[in-house]
């Protein structure tokens, strides 16, 4: 089995949902980078009081801050396994964490991408009925997410460990088709 996964896929691809899934059925730990900032700030820790300061500017934590708090975190109770959710989002977070998970021995084991057509995510964005989710920032979302992720699909692809997941279809079935594809029993 493996137990060192790295979601990928556009907005409204269902990562969340099928991380939360997965992770309760194998056991792995859900990574999310948002959630471990929170849980950071919150605990008022040196990295978490730094974040927070950043954060409360409204500006982006950098790359190095994230990073330590995905080694904090892994250092801690990651070693069973674990499935990391909303990072990297560039190339260059993507080699940065390549370098610092092979320096703890936890090299990722495989990168799901999961794949929808554009206006199946549309739907299913506005669906969800949020104010700032309308057609026009929703295709601009995608339009960002294409230019910086294609880069990540190929650097995975070179490496040998990228496995495509068609997206299309209900909760359960991608479930399903994402547990195939990691040679998981049914």
């Amino acid at each position: 089995m493996k137990s060192r996964l790295l979601f990928l896929g556009p907005p409204g691809a269902g990562k969340g949902t099928q991380a939360k899934l997965l992770c309760e059925n194998q056991g792995l730990i859900h990574l999310s980078t948002g959630d471990l900032l929170r849980a950071e700030v919150n605990a008022q820790s040196p990295l978490g009081k730094e974040a927070a300061l950043i954060m409360n500017k409204g500006e982006l934590v950098s790359d190095e801050i994230v990073l330590s708090i995905v080694q904090k975190r892994l250092s801690a109770d990651a070693k069973s396994g674990w499935l990391l959710d909303g990072f990297p989002r560039n190339l260059i977070q993507a080699q940065s964490l390549q370098q610092l998970l092979e320096n703890v021995s936890q090299p990722i084991q495989a990168v799901l991408l999961i794949e929808l057509d554009d206006e199946t995510l549309i739907k299913r964005l506005l669906s969800r009925g949020r104010s700032d989710d309308t057609q026009e920032v929703i295709r601009h979302r995608l339009e960002v997410y294409r230019e910086k992720t294609a880069p990540l699909v190929d650097f995975y692809q070179s490496l040998g460990i990228l496995v495509k997941i068609q997206g299309e279809g209900d909760v359960k079935d991608v479930a399903l088709t994402i547990r195939s594809a990691l040679g998981l029993v049914m």
